[in-house]
């Protein structure tokens, strides 16, 4: 069950979605200079998306700092900035075609109950006959068939539906999932290609899944290697996941293109910005960054990561 991929016409365009549940660190300058690089470098435009559905995480002033942080960094996007939340009426028609095409079925399982099955949802009700009244989710009923992803940086994969099983398309609180809102809201940009982190790479094909079903077109994927501390440890956990700092901009963008796979020369990190941005640009190819799920960062030297202190 494969959609046709691919840029179509019109030519590239390409998005960078965070979510404003704290402020950008280095991973996440990381991922945004993979979109940008990619979508420049193919001179396509680069959209910028306010991921907000999730109200509960969200921080006071978080949105406005990630806008401030990426333009201190010489980020220039094409167009007005997009709320997803402004999105609702779009998340609404599309779980009202899903419940049209008798996809959709409640679901009040609580975490634990979840928990009993084996790396999947094990269907708990998906066959129950008794009306749920209390708060409740809404899952998607898949079938049991393979998803090609053929991933421009972590290479071909195929994911049997049955492994990921119905996921979640709006939570119990009433908010739209993120499956169902990113491929919406992708389309309805028409972007072409989306460059994200490789911990979404297992809810793609849950993505593939529903672009088939609500007959949205369906985006190449490149998904860059998550940075993690040596030891392993999740880098939005550590003492780098400390909001970046424009007074140190290009050794911080100049570490960035090292991870990945550039090679920058050494004094590449003394020049301006638009200068650091355009060497990025013309030496850009996403092949050379590492085929890895995760990409320990080497152990901390003199080379400043975070805030000047």
């Amino acid at each position: 069950m494969n959609p046709p991929s691919g840029p179509r016409p019109g030519g590239y365009v390409g998005r960078f979605a965070p979510s404003p549940t704290g402020d950008l660190h280095l991973g996440s300058l990381y991922t945004a200079t993979g979109a940008y690089l990619d979508a420049r470098s193919h001179q396509g435009r680069f959209l910028l998306r306010i991921d907000d559905l999730d109200r509960p995480r969200e921080r006071p002033g978080a949105a406005d700092r990630i806008l401030r942080t990426l333009e201190a960094f010489g980020f220039a996007w094409d167009g007005p900035v997009v709320q997803q939340s402004a999105r609702a009426a779009a998340h609404g028609r599309a779980l009202a075609a899903l419940r049209a095409l008798e996809r959709l079925y409640p679901c009040d399982c609580t975490r634990r109950e979840r928990a009993l099955g084996v790396g999947a949802y094990p269907g708990t009700c998906r066959h129950r006959r008794e009306p749920i009244r209390g708060p409740h989710a809404l899952r998607v009923r898949v079938d049991p068939i393979e998803i090609d992803i053929d991933d421009r940086i972590q290479g071909r994969w195929r994911r049997n539906l049955a492994a990921t099983g119905d996921f979640i398309v709006q939570r119990r609180d009433g908010i739209v999932a993120y499956p169902l809102a990113v491929v919406v809201d992708d389309a309805a940009l028409g972007v072409t290609d989306v460059v994200r982190g490789a911990d979404l790479l297992d809810s793609t094909p849950a993505q593939r899944f529903l672009q088939t079903l609500l007959s949205l077109p369906t985006p190449r994927y490149a998904h860059l290697p998550v940075l993690t501390e040596p030891d392993g440890a999740k880098l939005a956990k550590s003492r780098r996941s400390v909001p970046l700092d424009a007074r140190i901009a290009g050794p911080q963008l100049a570490t960035v293109f090292d991870l990945l796979g550039l090679a920058p020369p050494a004094g590449l990190a003394r020049a301006r910005i638009e200068e650091l941005w355009a060497w990025g640009v013309a030496h850009w190819n996403a092949q050379q960054v590492p085929r890895r799920p995760n990409l320990p960062l080497p152990a901390p030297t003199a080379a400043p990561l975070g805030p000047a202190g």
